[in-house]
This record gives C-alpha cells, structure tokens and sequence, in this order.
C-alpha cells in the first residue's frame, strides 16, 4: 500500500510539473503581448526569473516606445540581475539609463548597473579588471548623483574594492622580495604608498622597502654596491624619525649599522 501511494504521489508531482511547462509553453507560442507581458510579471513576482525573462524578451518588441515599455526594461534588466548574470545586468542597467533618461529610476539603475560590476570583483588573489571598472563607475555615479542617498554606500563599497586592489598589490611586493627580486618588490611597495596613501601599512611597508634596499645592496656587483649602502642608510634615518617607536626600528638600525660598515670598503 505504502508503495502503491508514493507511485500516486509520484504521478501527481509528474502531471504537476507537465502542466506548468504546457501553460508557459502555450504563452510563450501564443504570439499575444499582452499574454507575454501579463505572465512575465507573474512569474517575475514569483521569482521565477529565468521564464520572466523568456516571456520579457518576446514582449519587449511589442510595447518599444509604448507606456509599458519602461517597466518592462526595468524587470526584465534586473532578471539577469537575480540571475547572477551580472555583465549582462550591467549592460542592462546601464541601457536603460540612455533609453529612459527621463525615468524616475535612472539613478537606481546608474547605481545598479555599477553594483552589478561590484558583484563580479574577485578576490584579491585573481585578475581585478572588475574592481576597477566597479570603482570607475561607483565613482561616475558619486559624481552624477551627489546627492543620491546611495552616494555613502557607493564610497563604502570604493573603500573595501580600493582595500583588495591594495592586497593584491602588497601581496605582489612580497612575492617579489621572496624571490629575491629585491628591486621589483621596491618599485612594488612605493607603488602600495603612492596608490593608496590611506593604507594602514604605511610603516611596515617602508620597513619592507629598507629591508629589500638592504638585501639589494648586500648582492650588489662593486660598482653599484657603494650608492645602495648610501641609499639604505638615507631611508633608514628616516624611518627612524618618522618613526622613533616601531617595534621594526631595532632591525633597521641593524641594517643601517651594517651599511655604514661597509661603505669604509669605498673610503680612498
């Protein structure tokens, strides 16, 4: 008996789901707009978006340049959205600010479109061509709608994107210095100080850079050796000024000692 009912159960489910693919099939073949444009939303309520959509791109054509035409841009750009197609919700987003440029959702979809490049930054171990258009376009939004109660979330979201573009290029320095390419891992840390003067890592990344002029300077060839001592010795005095209580200060004056010792090798 127990198994007689799941088989019913089985068929119900069976005859259910042929049911609901026989109703969208019927309104997507029936060539009606107004079918199309009716189901979409009710499916787009539904949050079934991937059928929304389906029936949004049959209908689109139908209503270009009618008064239904903006809602229905605007719910079928945000299926991708939900979607998690987020390049072609950016486009989306971003096509309808140029096609509705007098619509009372223009500012949410400049926001949305930024958002959507947002949601496709990696992390900071991987290729950050998204992070920077995401920051690019936040930026274009912040300086569009200044007034936008979005504009503070815009800035937050610049902030933790412009944190993981500094990771990544911290963590390159470090690489650089653990291969021994001291001088590439120099360029690399005065990059991280120039690129991001807001960088919380200020010491230590001047540390790491007397580190790596130290290291430089000791695998010299003769004729370069004498301006890398002097070069360390410059950087470690200041390091020592700027900052008189680093718990680094010990190992760059250790460096600095060594220097010194050795530039007596260039005295005529």
């Amino acid at each position: 008996m127990q198994s007689f009912m799941k088989y019913v159960y089985i068929i119900i489910i069976c005859s259910m789901l042929v049911s609901c693919r026989s109703s969208f099939e019927k309104v997507r073949q029936s060539n009606d707009p107004e079918s199309y444009l009716t189901t979409a939303n009710e499916y787009y309520d539904a949050g079934d978006y991937l059928k929304a959509q389906t029936l949004y791109e049959l209908a689109i054509e139908f209503y270009r340049g009618k008064a239904e035409a903006e809602d229905l841009y605007y719910k079928y750009a945000y299926t991708y959205y939900h979607m998690k197609q987020y390049t072609l919700a950016a486009y989306y987003f971003n096509n309808f600010t140029k096609t509705f440029y007098n619509s009372t959702k223009k500012e949410e979809m400049a926001f949305m479109a930024a958002y959507s490049n947002y949601e496709m930054s990696p992390t900071y171990k991987l290729d950050q061509g998204p992070s920077v258009k995401a920051i690019e376009q936040l930026q274009t939004f912040i300086n569009t709608y200044p007034s936008s109660p979005r504009v503070e979330e815009s800035n937050k979201l610049i902030d933790e994107m412009r944190k993981k573009l500094e990771k990544k290029a911290f963590e390159q320095g470090s690489l650089y210095q653990k291969l021994g390419n001291y001088q590439s891992a120099m360029v690399s840390y005065e990059n991280v100080l120039k690129d991001y003067p807001e960088t919380s890592r200020h010491e230590e990344i001047r540390y790491l850079i007397i580190t790596s002029n130290y290291q430089l300077a000791k695998k010299s060839i003769y004729n370069k050796m004498e301006k890398r001592l002097n070069d360390t010795i410059e950087k470690s005095n200041k390091f020592e000024k700027k900052y008189p209580n680093s718990i680094y200060l010990e190992d760059v004056i250790d460096h600095r000692e060594y220097c010194l010792n050795e530039l007596k090798r260039f005295v005529q």
